[in-house]
């Protein structure tokens, strides 16, 4: 990466549909099943709701809306409770907060957490970055770089400029 940011990182991978995306573990503060939401009146379609996280209420993003991609099928026989996948909860601001009190937390859905890598310079072991503006069908600015991973690609989110703006809103 041109910014020297990434030389090393610890990265966790997950799948949003057909699409492999990752971030950093640095900003993971917690992976927990799907979780039900409690949907917000008026906001926008790209939140699914609030969940309850051991007293902190947190919103949730639809993982597959924000990065634009299709909507998962839905069996009929899938009960709400039981939705395939993962929730990722994010700490956004932690890098700018010492004290905690710039610190937001959201919540990402994901259909699959693949894989927890660390990925060095390019050349340097199965898993590289390579500074590109991401890939077709994808927002370049939510893309941080792309990465490849035993001959397959995936892109590493920008966690701030995906999620950010849904706290704004």
């Amino acid at each position: 990466m041109s910014d020297g940011s990434l030389a090393t990182a610890r990265l966790l991978v997950f799948r949003v549909g057909t699409l492999a995306c990752a971030a950093e573990v640095d900003q993971v503060r917690e992976i927990l099943p799907r979780l039900p939401t409690t949907r917000i009146p008026g906001a926008p379609p790209v939140v699914a709701g609030l969940v309850n996280v051991r007293g902190t209420l947190v919103t949730v993003v639809e993982g597959w809306r924000a990065l634009g991609q299709e909507p998962p099928a839905s069996p009929s026989s899938v009960v709400p409770e039981t939705v395939p996948g993962s929730t990722i909860i994010f700490e956004l601001g932690k890098r700018e907060s010492e004290n905690g009190r710039g610190r937001k937390l959201i919540g990402f859905t994901v259909d699959e957490v693949v894989d927890m890598l660390t990925v060095g310079k390019a050349g340097s072991g199965d898993t590289t970055l390579e500074d590109r503006t991401g890939l077709p069908g994808v927002d370049p600015t939510l893309v941080r770089a792309v990465g490849r991973r035993h001959g397959e690609l995936f892109i590493l989110l920008d966690v701030a400029a995906l999620l950010g703006p849904v706290l704004t809103t």
